[in-house]
This record gives C-alpha cells, structure tokens and sequence, in this order.
C-alpha cells in the first residue's frame, strides 16, 4: 500500500510539464457537507498552482448552470446535459460516454465521490468510508450502487485514494482492491476564521453549550448524544446542546428524541450554517462532540481542535489515526460513557487546557497545500 505526501515541492512542480486534470465538482453544488469541503479544498489549491490545467464536470442535469459560478478562477467548466443517475447506470454496465466528452482533451481523471468515469487516461477515484459496504442501513437508497461502481472501477484499473490509513485497509479487505493501487493521502483542513465566542453563544442562545457539526444522518448518531445529553442535564441546569449542519436523510429519529427528551428547552438545531456562523459557534462552544458510528476522516472534530476547543469523538474507523491524542474518546454508542467524558471536560480544566494544547498541535499538521503536493505527485506518476 502507498502512501504519499508532500513528495514534490510546489516550486518544482511548477517547472514541469503542465498536465490536464479533470475533476469532479458535484458536490462543490448546493450546500457544502463534507466531500464540498474537501472538493472546494482540493481544487482552489489546484488552482494556484503553475503547470495544473483543472477541468471541472459536474454529474448533475439541473445543477449544472450553476457549476462555473462554484469555481476559482482559471478552472475551466465542462458539463452536459446529462441525468447523472442514467450515466452512472450506465457507467456499470459500459465503458461509454467516456469523461473526455465532458472535457476533451486530458491526462488525468480525479473522480473525488465514489463514481469513477470511463476514459482514455488514468483515473484516481477518492474513496472516503465505505459505510455502504459496513454499514447499509445507514446509507440513502441512492448511495447502495457505489460498491458496484468502485469494484468497475477497480476493473478498468483506477486507481483508489483513501483519506486515511484505516480505510486504505477496508478497501483492500472489503472492497477487494489490489494493495499496489491503494494511495493513503491525508486531507486538508478546512479554513478555520477566527470567530466571535459571544456571537456564537448569541447564536446559541446560551452561555455554555456542547457543540456538534455535521449533516443530520444515521451514521452521526445524534440520537445518541442526545440521549449522553440527557444523562449530563440531569446533573447541570445551565448547560446546552446544539447541533449545526444540513438535514441529510432519515432525520426523523433526531428529531422524535429530541421531542422526548426532558432538556428539549436545552436543545437548539439551526440548520445550516454559514462559515462566519459556524466559525463564531465554534469559538463560544465549551466542548465538541462528535459521537459519529464510523468515519473516514472526521473535519467537524479537526476544525474545533484548530480553533480551541476541547473534543470528545468515537473510537470509531479513521478517527482515533485523524485525531490521535488530541481528542478524549470513547464507545461508540455508549450514552454513559459519553455524557461522563462531557461532564469531566466541564468540571475538570486541566484536562481541558491539555487537550487543547494537543489538539491545536494535531491540527496544524493538515492543509490543503500538502494534499495537493501529494495528488500532483501521484497525477504526474499516472500521466
């Protein structure tokens, strides 16, 4: 298994060749959840860079007008007016349309969310959990096909780039990937502002609150913390829960334990946020908890370490590599457990102060410029 960093110096890359990326920008459309942020990482860093010739497309009929706006400058837009759930379909079944329709020429394919396009080049296909293949009944409808559409890929001979050491291993054990195509490229950090802690706490509605960002889906288990939360307002009459990000799907069971929860006054759910907002949120928080079943990375609990709050987080998948000592962990799915580490991060400031020491050195070690040295390597290796 490889695993690439910042092998190239962006000076030297800049006297190479120039090679033709193309890239897919789907996710940088609607609301940014995760993979939006990664994308939005990736290709603005692409994008400053001399002797990287980004073409952007886009798998989306309706949403495609509003690709070219998404984009930094110098990045090209390439899109058509075709039903990305017909073309994936398709996409299984054969080797046409190729990418190259969508952005002629190229020497490079990065299919940044599970869906890997035929082509005449090489294609590198992000990979950033496989909960549809470890955990099914937590996954959209939609999202069950990935599998097959990785292993076709795997079969045209792409090459799969895991975010993490862990899911670099489940892609060789579940998915059957071959360990020579297997690349472990860490991702960046999200850009972290410095925010206003009494907006947040305006925001908040509250003095002291317990945080948590994130897409509202089963895989998060919010229910869960709301059921930790429970146990630690039973025993502090002040502090809050908040929760920030989209509705993702199946948010119904979020929503009933929080109308059954006594501390129902106690918990505020705002939706998305802008990035001054959740900046702002961030830095009024007391503690953030992150108390996902399974995770390929983990940005929410990386972006409260940048910017100084103590985290709580799951023992779960990638997040114990991402985070390493700079986070309290414990069980997944264990209400107990997590109510008691909130209430030690409350009650107990040393523990706080040390975890924050850690969290911020930790965070440090991510950017989006690393990320891009290494992809540019691994391109320039293919091409």
């Amino acid at each position: 298994m490889s695993h690439l960093s910042s092998e190239v110096p962006a000076s030297e890359q800049a006297n190479r060749k120039e090679i033709r990326v193309a890239l897919d920008a789907t996710p940088l459309l609607g609301d940014r959840t995760g993979i939006g942020e990664v994308v939005g990482g990736i290709i603005q860093e692409l994008a400053s860079r001399e002797g990287v010739a980004v073409s952007a497309y886009a798998l989306t009929l309706r949403g495609r007008r509003d690709l070219k706006a998404a984009l930094p400058n110098g990045v090209e837009s390439a899109t058509r007016p075709i039903p990305a759930r017909w073309v994936r379909r398709r996409w299984l079944r054969s080797d046409s349309p190729r990418i190259e329709r969508w952005t002629g020429p190229i020497d490079v394919v990065h299919a940044t969310n599970y869906v890997a396009p035929p082509a005449k080049v090489p294609v590198i296909v992000s990979v950033y959990d496989l909960t549809v293949l470890r955990f099914p009944e937590l996954c959209r409808p939609d999202t069950l096909e990935y599998p097959a559409l990785l292993k076709r890929a795997i079969q045209r001979g792409a090459v799969l780039h895991a975010p993490s050491h862990a899911i670099a291993e489940e892609l060789i054990s579940e998915l059957g990937a071959p360990a020579d195509r297997v690349v472990t490229i860490p991702l960046g950090l999200p850009q972290v502002s410095g925010g206003d802690p009494d907006a947040g706490r305006a925001v908040a509605r509250a003095t002291r609150y317990v945080l948590t960002l994130g897409s509202i889906d089963p895989r998060k288990n919010l229910p869960g913390l709301v059921d930790a939360f429970n146990i630690l307002a039973s025993n502090d009459a002040s502090v809050h829960l908040v929760h920030a990000g989209p509705s993702g799907w199946d948010d119904g069971v979020f929503e009933l334990s929080i109308r059954n929860s006594p501390y129902k006054d106690r918990i505020r759910v705002l939706g998305y946020v802008d990035a001054d907002t959740r900046a702002n949120l961030l830095a009024g928080a007391s503690i953030f908890a992150y108390p996902s079943l399974y995770e390929g990375f983990g940005f929410p609990p990386l972006e409260a370490m940048a910017t100084g709050v103590p985290v709580v987080a799951t023992s779960v998948g990638s997040l114990p590599e991402v985070l390493g000592d700079g986070a309290f962990f414990v069980e997944a799915d264990d209400a107990d457990a997590l109510a008691s580490a909130l209430a030690q991060l409350i009650s107990d400031s040393e523990i706080r102060e040390s975890l924050i020491r850690r969290g911020s050195a930790i965070s440090e070690g991510y950017s989006w410029s690393k990320t891009a040295d290494a992809l540019i390597s691994l391109y320039r290796s293919l091409a």
